[in-house]
């Protein structure tokens, strides 16, 4: 049995509709929204009924027209009929245009929004013209249209659609908003956050000297021209997570009080963002082209960002000056004191085409770092030092040297039964991080300092290296102790202080047993024997020495001191000493002979690395 095809339904109604023009095609017809007291929309009002009711508006009046069809001349009664005689500005009260289109040039100059204004879904075929607005409550243009394309073209900059100047002491939302053509915002202060999630900037955007006093959010919008944030100020969060800027050539400078969120955005062209802010956020944003961060405050986390080309973070020692010669203005960053630019993490980052200028580093998280050996560093970069002083509050009591560190060292040692003071804690996120971690860590960042031709800092990096490979749990026992020996005699080659410490032990070491046991009781005199034939003639001498005989009586005179150090010092250098020695003797110039070069050779070394260039 055949059944009728169900009739197709209608779309669930918001308002009632104006309906006129209702075709077979279009069963709907006009969307307008009656007028009150009527049966029709105010385009399709009768005249007299249309000039009655804009005769009955007065200013600061509600009005609901979502759905409407304004030409040029019909919006320009509407609000003709609710502009105040005391300033001559539209008042509006409550404003409902949600699904609205603006045929021509909509002009809402200096116009005051006393209540909620929709425009959702509204679609502006022309200029919209928003300048020296006021809106006291919400703001919505979620959805909303700018289709004018030909403004973006024009040589003049009054031709684009602005909200120059406008006061949104409410939420201003735009979200899923579409701006075909340019759209500027400058001077304009959003005091109770600004929501323009999933909108796209067809051509160019501009929110310079722009104030946001609230939450402003602008995740996963699409920037297909240009960019322009200059002398923006932010005073709570900016968020642009998951944002696109595929032509913007500079992002700032900016200011911000707390924190710039770049997390999963992606710049498809050459770059400069200059920010001042407590904290920049770039986890997996990436960059296509070269980019160069310039920075002030701020805490940098790039943990995961990819960037195929050349890429620069650098701190600004001085504010950023603005196009008209002007410095940014800083005011919400006053409680920021200092405008060193840290470094949080660069974990999961290719550094290869990375350049790091004038950053602190000594918060920085290496470990899972790729290619870390070409990072380049220039100008002064700074890492974490190791607890000064002598620490006293263990037995036995400890120093460390001076000596730059990672921070995820920091964090291992503060974690160890009985460490010093001095250490930092792990932050949250770090993770769990040893000595099997850390010494390809050191290792590569040695290797990018000798390729940078600093010589101490590398020696720094070695050292590191080395400590880690003795704390490290994977290597034999035998190994560890001769790390251990090296690490106690010289510091691995690199403490020319403890290499000369024991050098001197030594050397007084052996002055002593030389004193006590190598030298002779007396000097051996030499002897000549012969026999001379009865007959005379030839006589033969035979010329020989007597052992040294070992020593007895008081062996620690200052004669006897004054040998000993002869042999000693000639040991040092390796050289033998004209001096007769007890079998004793013999064998502790041997040893010393074996040990003291090397202690000596040792503090040369340490001694190089420091003043190498």
């Amino acid at each position: 049995m055949a059944h009728p095809s169900p009739e197709p339904s209608l779309p669930l109604r918001a308002w009632p509709y104006c309906g006129h023009g209702t075709t077979p095609e279009d069963a709907v017809g006009c969307r307008g929204n009656h007028v009150p007291g009527h049966a029709a929309c105010l385009v399709h009002l009768a005249d007299p009924d249309r000039d009655a009711y804009l005769a009955g508006l007065t200013p600061g009046a509600d009005i609901d027209h979502r759905g409407t069809s304004f030409t040029d001349p019909m919006l320009d009664a509407l609000l003709h009929a609710l502009r105040d005689p005391a300033t001559g500005h539209a008042h509006l009260g409550e404003a409902k245009f949600s699904s609205a289109t603006f045929e021509g040039r909509v002009g809402f100059e200096a116009a005051i929004f006393e209540g909620a204004a929709s425009f959702d879904s509204a679609t502006f075929k022309n200029v919209a013209m928003f300048k020296s607005a006021t809106f006291k409550s919400v703001a919505s243009f979620h959805s909303a249209v700018f289709e004018d394309t030909a403004g973006f073209e024009s040589t003049s900059f009054e031709d684009v659609t602005r909200f120059d100047s406008v006061t949104f002491e409410g939420s201003a939302r735009f979200r899923l908003a579409t701006f075909k053509g340019g759209v500027g915002f400058q001077s304009t202060t959003f005091k109770g956050g600004a929501e323009f999630r999933l909108a796209t900037f067809e051509r160019g955007a501009w929110f310079h000297s722009v104030t946001f006093e609230g939450f402003a959010g602008f995740a996963s919008v699409t920037f297909k021209g240009a960019a322009g944030f200059g002398a923006a100020t932010f005073e709570r969060d900016a968020l642009f997570v998951s944002a696109t800027f595929e032509k913007a050539i500079s992002f700032g400078p900016l200011a911000c009080a707390r924190r710039v969120l770049l997390s999963g955005a992606t710049f498809g062209s050459p770059v400069t963002l200059s920010f001042a802010a407590q904290r920049l956020e770039c986890r997996r944003t990436r960059w296509t082209s070269t980019a160069e961060v310039r920075l002030r405050y701020a805490t940098v986390d790039f943990a995961h960002a990819v960037f195929e080309y050349p890429l620069t973070i650098a701190a600004e020692p001085d504010p950023f000056v603005l196009a008209d010669g002007q410095q940014l203005a800083e005011t919400s960053l006053a409680s920021a004191f200092d405008p060193v630019v840290k470094l949080a993490s660069l974990r999961g980052v290719d550094a290869a085409h990375l350049v790091l200028a004038d950053i602190d580093l000594s918060r920085c998280l290496f470990v899972g770092t790729v290619h870390l050996d070409q990072l380049r560093l220039e100008g002064a970069c700074t890492f974490a030092t190791v607890p000064p002083a002598v620490h006293w509050r263990r037995w036995p009591p400890v120093r460390f040297t001076e000596r730059r560190t990672l921070a995820e060292e920091h964090h291992w040692r503060a974690s160890q039964r009985g460490a010093v003071r001095g250490w930092n804690v792990a932050v949250l996120g770090a993770g769990r991080v040893g000595p099997l971690q850390l010494a390809p860590v050191y290792r590569a960042l040695r290797k990018a300092f000798e390729d940078g031709k600093h010589e101490p800092g590398a020696a720094d990096f070695y050292y590191g290296e080395m400590e880690m490979r003795r704390h490290a749990g994977d290597i034999p026992g035998s190994e560890r102790r001769l790390l251990t020996a090296y690490w106690a005699l010289s510091g691995y080659g690199m403490r020319a202080s403890r290499a000369l410490a024991w050098l001197g032990a030594a050397m007084f070491v052996t002055i002593v047993l030389l004193m006590g046991f190598g030298l002779p009781q007396d000097s051996p005199q030499q002897e000549a024997t012969g026999t001379v034939p009865p007959s005379g003639g030839k006589v033969t001498f035979q010329i020989d020495k007597a052992d040294p005989r070992n020593p007895t009586g008081n062996r620690f005179t200052g004669v006897r001191f004054e040998k000993a150090l002869n042999v000693t010092l000639n040991s040092v250098v390796f050289r033998s000493a004209d001096q007769d020695l007890t079998t004793a003797g013999t064998y502790i110039e041997m040893t010393s002979r074996l040990t003291e070069p090397a202690l000596l050779g040792l503090a040369v070394l340490a001694i190089r690395s420091r003043v190498k260039r």
